[in-house]
């Protein structure tokens, strides 16, 4: 299918991080300078690249700012520093500040939800409107099983070492869509490659071992409670888009999370599943513009 991700402007741009130290961050912009900035997070195993076939159609009424997360895509590697979640949400805060749009519009899938969630309770006034697609919030069994796993001694070093035995196809076999023909060998590319160093392997597995941790999930759902009983609405307006057919996190997620934050919009995608943005992008932009639009 084609996309205009290669058509973008791709740049470097430099942050003096609290938790990542001096970091090297690769960012992908697209669409009318003079728009108002739409920042999209992307998800854990992805990159800038998994919004390619939503630049287009969002890209007459936004300024598009799509930056790799430390270790992922073309963004330096950073596995001597914990990856945890409030650590890249302090990030993404950093890059805005350094790119000038703190305070801006934001779109994130999967993990990069779940920061941009983070980040907005840390920080109220870091997003406008904020739209998450699949974020991870609640504990389940099998992210405790990889958090112990992960944190066991030397089976991080097996992971990266499986890894980068053959990065491509271990991308491959790891990003699921609703409909798997939509896989492709640049994809593959595309997510893969950055996991051949050794630095990018370990960054992964601090991803793995990290991010996700149940600690800061159950932290996390925690918050929103108490925002909630204490009658404190999410700090900006927010919008939760959930597909039932998802290997990657349990659709019931999307009304849990609702519950906690009754206030925000909440929508079911049809034929989609956790990587909206590249499973049904007409489907979701039709969701996202009158939301963004307020």
């Amino acid at each position: 299918m084609a996309h205009r991700y290669y058509d973008a402007d791709h740049d470097d741009v430099v942050v003096h991080s609290v938790p990542f130290g001096r970091i090297r961050v690769h960012v992908v912009s697209y669409g009318a300078r003079d728009a108002p900035p739409l920042l999209l997070v992307h998800g854990l195993m992805t990159s800038s690249y998994s919004w390619r076939y939503v630049l287009e159609l969002l890209g007459d009424r936004h300024r598009l700012i799509a930056p790799n997360l430390p270790g992922c895509g073309h963004s330096d590697p950073v596995p001597d520093r914990p990856h945890s979640a409030g650590a890249l949400a302090t990030f993404i805060g950093e890059l805005q500040h350094a790119l000038g749009i703190a305070g801006c519009a934001a779109v994130g899938n999967s993990l990069g939800g779940y920061l941009c969630m983070r980040r907005a309770l840390a920080e109220p006034a870091s997003f406008g409107r904020l739209a998450v697609i699949h974020p991870p919030a609640f504990v389940e069994p099998r992210l405790v099983a990889l958090h112990v796993a992960m944190n066991v001694p030397g089976v991080a070093s097996i992971l990266e070492r499986v890894i980068r035995h053959d990065p491509r196809r271990f991308a491959h076999r790891n990003v699921h869509y609703y409909d798997e023909s939509l896989k492709s060998i640049e994809e593959a590319h595309e997510y893969g490659d950055p996991l051949r160093s050794a630095a990018g392997a370990r960054s992964f597995a601090r991803y793995l071992a990290d991010a996700l941790d149940p600690r800061e999930l159950w932290s996390f759902t925690r918050a929103l409670a108490r925002r909630r009983d204490g009658g404190q609405a999410f700090p900006a307006p927010l919008l939760l888009v959930y597909a039932r057919e998802d290997p990657t996190v349990p659709p019931s997620h999307g009304p849990r999370l609702h519950a906690l934050v009754p206030q925000a919009e909440f929508h079911w995608l049809k034929r989609s599943s956790h990587f909206a943005q590249v499973d049904s992008p007409e489907q979701l932009v039709a969701l996202l513009e009158p939301f963004l639009a307020g």
